[in-house]
């Protein structure tokens, strides 16, 4: 299998919200994908992209699967990978100042390796990673 490309689906409560969240945080919105139904943001260049569905809408559309509630378990945890140190902290002010909740402070752990984790409005999770 050679997929073209590859997209992650999450479910939100609130477009409006999350739209306003990720574009504060500099995302580059998926424009054409964008509807009342969704939102989409390239996530990494062209690379990734991730489409925020309205929760009903998705699971509608899936018909017998049902979204957990990420404020309370983990679906996934995504890692966004940073140039340096210093940029891993200009990432969790952005992420504090655009509404986000920083999980873990940025510090060092193991060798080599600095992050942070947060979430976004919906409870989606995050990990920041220097190494």
């Amino acid at each position: 299998m050679k997929p073209k490309m590859i997209w992650a689906n999450l479910a939100v409560a609130n477009l409006e919200r999350t739209q306003k969240f990720y574009t504060e945080l500099g995302f580059k919105p998926n424009n054409p994908h964008s509807s009342n139904e969704l939102v989409s943001f390239f996530m990494a260049g062209n690379e990734f992209i991730i489409h925020f569905f309205l929760k009903n809408v998705i699971e509608n559309n899936l018909k017998s699967m049902k979204f957990g509630d990420p404020q309370s378990s983990n679906e996934i945890i995504f890692t966004l990978s940073a140039d340096s140190k210093n940029q891993v902290d200009e990432w969790a002010e952005e992420v504090r100042n655009a509404g986000g909740t920083i999980v873990s402070e940025p510090e060092s752990f193991g060798e080599n390796y600095y992050g942070f984790v947060f979430a976004d409005p919906d409870g989606h999770k995050f990990n920041v990673f220097f190494m």
